[in-house]
């Protein structure tokens, strides 16, 4: 059984690897434009909180080094994709980035390393404490690209909701719950689970809008060929 666990746990870091890596593509986008358009920052906040969480849940809790090195890994992706983000985007989004930065990725989780090193003497309550935050926020992450769910319903396309990161998403969340299912280990396995179903809904979502997308941009291509046809000519206006 610890012989599966720890193959399974393996797995699990190189999926969360692919994980943190999959809005690359969505970066690549964002530094060739130079700019971020309709993007959210909120799943990359969301995502560096979390793995800034379970990166010092596994260092105080013993034989979880799985967990800590693998959102290690995580906390410093996350770190240039928020950056890119700051550089690219427009100022009223880059206020709401960075103040979100600030509030959550700082100033939150300096609060929970101090208070839980300094009024929690007991290690198991430091443990219980820091797991149940961040299962709560593993929730959180899963769900945050859900955060483009209105303007997917506005324009019927999954433009800016990136598929490669809720697949991810949906394969991570299954993966670490039958890793946890395996070593008992509830505050990783709860999340997950809801992660890995959450998943799923994006990606049904995802399968449901992809088809009006090419529609939408067909639509849009439409109506810029008609206004180019109603402009005047530089010929027309020489006569």
């Amino acid at each position: 059984m610890e012989r599966l666990s720890f193959l399974v746990g393996i797995i699990g870091n190189i999926i969360s690897v692919l994980m943190f890596l999959a809005p690359a593509k969505t970066f690549w986008r964002i530094v060739k434009r130079r700019s971020t358009e309709e993007f959210d920052s909120f799943p990359y906040i969301a995502t560096l909180l979390n793995s800034s969480l379970w990166t010092y849940y596994g260092i105080i809790r013993p034989n979880s080094y799985l967990v800590a090195t693998v959102n290690g890994f995580g906390v410093a992706v996350e770190i240039v994709y928020i950056t890119l983000f700051l550089v690219f985007a427009c100022q009223k989004m880059r206020v709401r980035t960075s103040t979100l930065v600030a509030l959550l990725d700082v100033g939150f989780l300096a609060i929970v390393v101090v208070a839980t090193q300094f009024t929690m003497i007991d290690a198991a309550t430091r443990i219980n404490v820091i797991g149940f935050l961040s299962s709560g926020l593993n929730i959180i992450m899963y769900g945050s690209p859900l955060a483009a769910m209105k303007g997917v319903l506005t324009t019927r396309s999954v433009e800016y909701m990136p598929f490669l990161l809720s697949f991810f998403f949906f394969l991570n969340g299954g993966i670490w719950t039958f890793y946890a299912l395996l070593v008992h280990d509830w505050f990783l396995g709860l999340p997950n689970g809801i992660g890995f179903v959450l998943g799923i809904i994006q990606l049904v979502i995802y399968a449901i809008y992809r088809p009006h997308q090419s529609s939408h941009k067909l639509n849009n291509l439409e109506e810029g060929t008609q206004r180019e046809q109603l402009l005047p000519s530089s010929s027309d206006l020489v006569q």
